[in-house]
């Protein structure tokens, strides 16, 4: 059985992808599987996907039609055969030991979910996101979730996941919607067993301004309240401490020609009322 089988959806990221192609190749755990979904691609990412596959058995690639990264993921996951499956974006990559690291840290302490470090990135700066300087194991959800980073950080490539204990928990990634991590994530990492941080090792989130969720449109803006109202029922199930801030569920912004004359903060229960959308002037409590 593979060790790790890694899914790549990819969309229209000619620009990354080999980048990420090569991090992902040059592992110095080689007992894998790196299954490319190609969801429609109209640029030069299928072209780049047939080199790499012609050049590296291990590289396995599925062509669809345009249907979301989601469901890209999902059809990848029906098709792992590893003992574990972990997800990269095509636009990010990882360091040469990433899923060594993550697999011998999984196996060697039993453990479903193993978890790295990440930074974010681009051409002009990095900032850390999430450091873990020492191996810490937890078992109950709210320890798993404080561990994780969840609600702020509900990422899901920074881990690899226990492949069977996934798919006879039922969970998959919703279709057609962006902001999925934040219900996949928190799904999963309630649902699985044991979670283990594993320090010293990096994924590389790069800050892609043409990715699909740095789109303004209704129907983003509609997913994330969906996605964050879920996320936070989540929290509140299993007793985990959401910051205020992370609380929110909805805002509001009323404009008179091109300025902002009013912002509405809607929170879990409360509504927050700023004047010219800066100076704060009524809080409303839900019930009150």
């Amino acid at each position: 059985m593979t060790k790790v089988s890694i899914i790549v959806p990819v969309y229209n990221v000619e620009k990354y992808l080999k980048r990420c192609l090569d991090s992902l190749v040059n592992q110095t755990l080689s007992d894998i599987e790196i299954i490319c979904v190609n969801d429609g691609s109209t640029d030069g990412s299928a072209q780049i996907l047939e080199e790499f596959a012609q050049k590296y058995s291990r590289i396995k690639v599925t062509t669809q039609i345009n249907s979301g990264v989601s469901e890209a993921r999902n059809v990848g996951v029906k098709q792992a055969t590893g003992e574990f499956i972990g997800y990269v974006d095509p636009d990010d990559f990882i360091e040469p030991d990433f899923y060594e690291k993550l697999y011998n840290s999984a196996k060697d302490n039993n453990c479903d979910i193993a978890c790295a470090s990440v930074i974010r990135e681009n051409n002009k700066k990095k900032k850390v996101l999430i450091k873990y300087d020492k191996q810490i194991i937890a078992k109950d959800v709210k320890e798993k979730f404080e561990l994780a980073h969840i609600p702020e950080h509900c990422y899901i490539w920074n881990k690899i996941y226990n492949r069977e204990k996934l798919i006879s928990s039922g969970i998959t990634f919703r279709r057609e919607m962006v902001y999925e991590d934040m219900i996949y994530t928190p799904d999963v990492v309630a649902e699985l067993d044991d979670f283990i941080t594993v320090p010293d090792v990096w994924y590389h989130y790069w800050k892609n301004p043409n990715s699909i969720i740095k789109t303004e449109s209704d129907k983003n803006r509609a997913d994330k309240i969906c996605a964050k109202k879920y996320l936070l029922e989540v929290c509140q199930k299993n007793n985990v401490n959401v910051d205020f801030k992370e609380s929110l569920e909805k805002k509001i912004i009323y404009k008179l020609f091109g300025l902002n004359i009013l912002k509405v903060y809607k929170y879990r229960a409360t509504k927050r009322y700023y004047l010219l959308g800066l100076v704060p002037f009524l809080t409303v409590k839900e019930g009150a």
